[in-house]
């Protein structure tokens, strides 16, 4: 895939969809994130350059989809299906980043659930279905995932997937304006050659 057009692609399982992240998507974002902010805020990425402020949604997009038509990222948006709704509702965000090609074929994931989807496994069956596409579609061999040591909800998605944990990296990245710890985890694609979804779901 080093070299060709990765992006946009729509990954399903069930009643989950990842999908691209578009600017039509502006309105329901914004409501998500604004009654999830609490929820959001101790995990926040910052920007130490720019006193922790966050990009708008459109730069967000924008320089997402920048990296993605760079073959560097995959931006998507969780939705599910719900009973009674004409299409899925928006339940967080995921996205693949960092993808290096080359010798390293690795990439690094990072998501958010809205607090009332929470604990019902609609985070480890994305991240499933983002790492599968990533070993079996896209090629690449690593899938790194940074969290902070007080996270414990990201901690337990992790954990259920059998992502290694590597160890602790101070002060990683910029998070609700300080730098602070995270502890690395890893698959490579040789740990799991049946899948990780499929051994998610079996397990589930």
């Amino acid at each position: 895939m080093w070299g060709r057009a990765i992006w946009p692609v729509t990954l399903e399982s069930g009643d989950l969809i990842l999908r691209p992240l578009k600017y039509r998507d502006k309105a329901e974002w914004t409501a998500v994130r604004s009654r999830n902010a609490a929820w959001l805020q101790p995990w926040e990425a910052s920007n130490p350059a720019n006193q922790g402020e966050l990009p708008t949604f459109g730069a967000m997009v924008r320089a997402l989809n920048e990296q993605a038509r760079a073959s560097s990222a995959l931006p998507f948006v969780i939705t599910e299906r719900v009973p009674g709704k004409s299409k899925p509702v928006m339940v967080g965000q995921l996205t693949v980043s960092s993808i290096v090609w080359g010798s390293a074929m690795m990439a690094t994931l990072g998501y958010w659930v809205d607090k009332d989807r929470a604990g019902r496994g609609i985070a480890p069956t994305a991240v499933a279905m983002a790492t599968d596409h990533c070993f079996h579609q896209l090629g690449l061999h690593r899938m790194e995932i940074n969290i902070r040591p007080e996270n414990g909800p990201s901690l337990r998605v992790v954990e259920k997937l059998g992502f290694r944990d590597e160890g602790m990296r101070p002060r990683f990245l910029h998070i609700n304006g300080e730098w602070a710890d995270h502890r690395s985890f890893a698959l490579t694609a040789e740990e799991v050659p049946e899948g990780i979804l499929h051994r998610w779901l079996s397990r589930s």
